[in-house]
């Protein structure tokens, strides 16, 4: 009866800084539940792409994995997006990994903090022609404009990164809200904002822009995805959205404070 309660005891044990017992923990120990409402968004992807919750990467081999792990935990979100795989005259596919469900009504203006880590490879500069090559991150809006646009209800409000600082391995945190720009879909939302592909509108700008007179603009979704342009393969974790941080794991995706 002794042996028996102790092998229970033993097996049901967690030690400091293991994992949990259903495996959603880190190294430090921190215990998370994963959010249900994190996924592929269908309606927004193009093509067979790949957004996949993975472990690691942990650096090539030309960066030691001791130094070179994913920002958060020991997981991140894969990307693997062609150029012209799709029967479409130019390259279309595209795949958006994010939330439909938390974020919607929330306010753009209230958005404050906003990025996340890149795991960039160099192939992947390479793909892209002279072009950054970089996934984004993309907000589904309603822009809420006011007369003679108040007809507009939609449009996706797009940041293109910079180059990453760094090739095979993880970036630092590149941060949305000073460092490459915006734009808005929907040519009609573009055009009335001054916020065009063309225009690259700052964060401060483009939130502005929204302010014309007509009710506060909102949110529908939250997303980070790649497409329609280069091939790029990839990895993204610490989506970073006011003080909350998106860690990607393979078993799901926990929100945590930001430092």
């Amino acid at each position: 009866m002794l042996l028996a309660t102790l092998l229970v005891a033993l097996s049901t044990a967690i030690l400091p800084g293991s994992a949990s017992a259903d495996g959603h923990g880190d190294e430090n120990g921190q215990q998370s539940r994963p959010s249900d409402h994190w996924g592929v968004i269908t309606r927004n992807t193009i093509g067979s792409p790949v957004a996949e919750l993975r472990n690691g990467p942990f650096g090539s081999f030309d960066a030691p994995s001791a130094a070179q792990r994913p920002p958060y935990g020991r997981g991140s979100l894969g990307i693997a997006v062609a150029d012209k795989s799709t029967t479409l005259a130019t390259p279309s596919e595209k795949v958006d990994f994010g939330n439909e469900i938390d974020f919607y009504g929330k306010s753009v203006a209230g958005l404050q903090e906003v990025g996340f880590h890149v795991f960039q490879t160099g192939e992947n500069v390479g793909y892209g022609g002279g072009q950054p090559n970089m996934p984004n991150i993309r907000f589904e809006i309603d822009p809420n404009l006011a007369a003679p646009n108040d007809g507009i209800n939609y449009s996706t409000l797009v940041w293109v990164p910079p180059a990453s600082p760094v090739t095979n391995r993880w970036s630092p945190y590149l941060d949305a809200a000073t460092s490459g720009y915006w734009y808005l879909t929907n040519a009609a939302a573009a055009t009335a904002t001054g916020c065009t592909q063309a225009a690259q509108c700052t964060f401060a700008a483009v939130k502005t822009a929204l302010q014309d007179g007509g009710a506060p603009a909102t949110l529908y979704s939250a997303a980070v995805g790649k497409g329609r342009d280069f091939m790029w393969i990839g990895a993204i974790d610490g989506f970073r959205v006011n003080e909350t941080i998106y860690d990607f794991e393979r078993w799901g995706v926990r929100a945590l404070p930001a430092d």
